[in-house]
């Protein structure tokens, strides 16, 4: 199904997934498209990211940011064209990454939306590379990993579209990087595109063994963004002062109890006390949202030299966008996610 101009298709939260969401967690209506009022711009929407951090605001559990509400449009970055504007800056035609979430259409006060070039050659990478993914996977790093040339750098999730960012930034730094990801083909995509010093399969049995191999002389910088039983065969290996950007726990959104077995958290504690290691979490536009010039002004050149290679998992139609996102969510993407709701025609 395509967009027209007199419809406005929405995805929304129709109940609170109990364990892993489900097609029916969401609803597929129709409703009028919106009008701007003063101040306000009308957005069409071209693609829509699909991110973890998704299923966390399909829960009501006490979060960073509130959660989506019963019957409320599923929230997500986009890519869209100003298809109407009563906002002093912003133009008819102008294209930008917004906040629109599941829809075609979408009203926004100007807050939080930034403008791309409008002959921009690839605007779903303002979804990845150049967006949200991409700032996290820079500013994570970089400002709390602070690798150093020779040091050890293992991340999971290596061909995600942070995990894969991190591993290359890793690599510009001069560090030796160790991917985890979940297939062969991951992870023959990971070494050999990439350049990962190595990566391996976390559904081998013996993922702890393998990754000791791997990092003959420990763990220097662990990248997490996934938890679960890649982070406890990184937990042993870490050397002292090692440093641990917490970025996300994939593993962990769709449990509804503590797994089973001892309690961990001592021997956490002990860890990162005996090592004087240093596990940070944080919230990417909260923490880093300031600095997104920064982080431009590092990547792209890397983009554009070649040095950072970026694949997207590109999928049609928004009504494919529910199916897309159970996937990923189970580790069926293959590159960043992003949704082409629309085409991108000149609003």
């Amino acid at each position: 199904m395509s967009q027209s101009p007199d419809i406005n298709r929405q995805i929304t939260l129709a109940s609170r997934p109990h364990g892993a969401p489900t097609p029916n967690d969401f609803n597929f209506i129709e409703a009028a498209v919106p009008t701007p009022g003063d101040g306000e711009i009308l957005l069409r929407t071209i693609y829509l990211s699909l991110d973890p951090y998704m299923r966390g605001r399909m829960s009501d559990a006490k979060s960073y940011a509130e959660p989506v509400a019963i019957g409320e449009v599923m929230v997500g970055g986009s890519i869209c064209r100003v298809e109407e504007s009563k906002h002093p800056g912003f133009t008819k035609g102008d294209l930008v990454v917004a906040f629109g979430g599941w829809q075609d259409y979408s009203l926004s006060d100007g807050e939080g939306v930034i403008k791309l070039d409008s002959a921009m050659p690839n605007p779903s990478y303002g979804l990845g590379v150049l967006g949200m993914p991409g700032l996290t996977a820079y500013m994570g790093l970089m400002d709390i990993g602070q690798p150093k040339a020779g040091e050890t750098l293992v991340v999971a999730a290596a061909t995600g579209a942070v995990g894969s960012l991190v591993g290359q930034i890793g690599k510009i730094q001069g560090c030796k990087v160790v991917g985890i990801a979940g297939s062969q083909e991951k992870c023959d995509y990971a070494v050999n595109e990439l350049g990962f010093d190595a990566c391996l399969n976390h559904h081998a049995e013996d993922l702890d063994e393998q990754l000791a191999k791997a990092c003959p002389a420990g763990i220097d910088v662990y990248y997490e963004n996934v938890g679960g039983k890649v982070f406890d065969a990184v937990l042993p290996l870490i050397n002292p002062k090692a440093r641990i950007p917490l970025c996300g726990l994939i593993a962990q959104y769709n449990a509804t109890e503590l797994p089973a077995g001892p309690d961990r958290m001592p021997m956490l504690m002990g860890n990162l006390l005996v090592k004087r290691a240093k596990m940070q979490g944080f919230i990417v536009f909260d923490d880093y949202g300031h600095r997104y010039d920064e982080f431009q002004q590092a990547m792209v050149p890397w983009l554009m030299s070649g040095k950072i290679k970026y694949r997207e998992d590109k999928v049609t139609g928004l009504e494919n966008a529910v199916e897309a996102f159970i996937g990923l969510l189970q580790g069926e993407n293959f590159g960043k996610l992003v949704v082409e709701v629309g085409p991108d025609q000149l609003a």
